[in-house]
């Protein structure tokens, strides 16, 4: 091959490389976005059960309904992690999107307390088969020192999807509550059907567009392309220790002390975020007595803020901390804790909680995303990165079970006697005034502590990153 025949080649593989890479990153950012259009569903159409009356659920049993969702999410995500590393992302996101479609379309048409339960069982082991694969995916088609960059820009498909989520399905519910025959229905029914039928076009868009890896569309693995070395799991193994799609590398990930430090730290925010995202409507709702929709759109500020703060820490994490993602992470969890802090020590007006909600979710959503997706692709590699990250998320959402259901569970009318002792002792302790500001304590104590566990880990990369750098960073 002659030198001009060389270049040639090596240009036509740069502009392939560059519309799959942009290709795939759409493709994969929307998908997992899009999800959140029906997991939201359920959040928003709590504050609209009240005009419906064959609707009367409890704050705890709507709490059971989120904890049922939230049990098989975290089962699920032990799941389609190994098998996303085994099998592929392509797969196992068809089929679970697929799943999300159908059951949100049959909440929509429920009215049973029992029936809600069972389809948030559905639903939890369908959402769980997007984040890991996802993550997996991206960590094919991008390379360790650009991963800090790129994921702070990825991430922040769960923050602008739960964001939409809220209004898509806090403005489906208020359009037909304007129908007369809508609203005879149930207004809040259209709070999953729209959704459903928005998620079911992402469907077809990932089925046309997503490819796993960039050897599948004959391009070379993306780090021979960029001249890295490959990442392996256990130090001193070499790539070829580690096959692709085996289950020495799954069980190599799920032995790593690092992968496990991510999880137990994962635990608390996860907790934190997901009473966020399930409860601020009600929180909204209670505090300022706004409706369904604008609860929707002032609790939304909350994935406002977190975009910007998943970009932030990403960025800086490359930039400032040279690919080390958890010095960042530690530095916003400080400052989510004075945040939580300040907001109890003051009486918020709508300006007020709005601005608190967005800066929970900027100081949150970076150290969210760097856990669960850019630590979790550098320190389980990209032959491993599904496991590490359905492993870290699945620890992580045993923390959003209570996320979803201790807040019912504190303000029920209905508590048994050691449950009402267990909500005295908790505002004696937290010197709380109402069940709110109980639990924002909680919550700052809880994200403190997790900062405190990942110090050990400011200077860690993973082994190839260290031989690369000749130092240990």
């Amino acid at each position: 091959m002659t030198m001009s025949q060389e270049r040639s080649e090596t240009k036509s593989v740069d502009r392939r490389y560059r519309r799959w890479r942009l290709q795939i990153f759409a493709v994969t950012w929307l998908a997992y976005a899009s999800f959140y259009f029906v997991r939201k569903s359920f959040a928003v159409a709590k504050v609209a059960f009240d005009d419906d009356a064959t609707i009367r659920f409890t704050k705890e049993q709507m709490g059971q309904v989120d904890a049922a969702y939230l049990a098989t999410y975290s089962l699920g995500q032990f799941l389609w992690g190994p098998l996303s590393d085994r099998f592929g992302a392509r797969r196992v996101v068809l089929l679970g999107m697929g799943l999300a479609i159908l059951t949100a379309v049959l909440s929509g048409m429920s009215t049973a307390l029992m029936m809600f339960v069972v389809l948030a069982v559905t639903q939890g082991i369908a959402q769980s088969s997007g984040w890991s694969p996802l993550v997996k995916n991206m960590s094919s088609w991008f390379s360790f020192r650009e991963r800090g960059t790129v994921m702070g820009v990825w991430c922040t498909n769960f923050a602008v999807g739960g964001f939409v989520a809220s209004i898509l399905a806090g403005t489906a519910i208020a359009i037909a509550a304007r129908w007369p025959w809508a609203e005879r229905m149930g207004a809040w029914r259209f709070g999953f059907f729209v959704p459903a039928a928005v998620l079911f076009g992402v469907w077809v868009l990932f089925f046309l567009l997503q490819r796993d890896k960039p050897e599948d569309v004959g391009l070379p693995p993306i780090e021979q392309y960029h001249g890295e070395p490959q990442q392996v799991v256990e130090k001193g193994d070499r790539p070829s220790d580690e096959p692709e799609g085996s289950w020495k590398i799954v069980a190599e990930v799920l032995q790593s002390p690092v992968v496990w430090m991510l999880a137990i730290g994962y635990f608390s925010l996860k907790l934190t975020r997901y009473t966020f995202l399930f409860w601020g409507p009600k929180y909204v709702n209670e505090t300022l007595g706004s409706g369904a929709s604008e609860a929707a759109w002032i609790s939304a500020l909350f994935e406002i803020g977190g975009p910007l703060g998943v970009f932030v820490s990403g960025y800086l994490s490359d930039r400032l901390f040279q690919s080390r993602r958890v010095p960042i992470a530690i530095i916003s969890l400080g400052l989510l804790g004075a945040v939580l802090y300040l907001a109890n020590q003051w009486t918020l007006g709508k300006v007020g909680v709005g601005v608190f909600f967005f800066f929970a979710g900027f100081f949150l959503f970076g150290p969210d995303a760097i856990l669960s997706g850019t630590a979790a692709m550098d320190f389980g590699t990209k032959k491993g990165a599904g496991t590490a990250a359905g492993f870290i998320n699945g620890i992580g959402s045993i923390g959003a079970v209570f996320g979803g259901y201790v807040p019912g569970w504190i303000a029920s009318d209905t508590q048994s006697a050691s449950g009402q002792a267990a909500r005295r002792w908790l505002l004696h302790a937290t010197g709380a005034q109402d069940d709110w500001t109980m639990i924002f304590y909680v919550f700052m104590i809880s994200v403190l502590a997790t900062a405190l566990l990942l110090l050990p880990l400011w200077k860690r990369q993973p082994p190839a990153a260290v031989e690369n750098n000749g130092n240990n960073k």
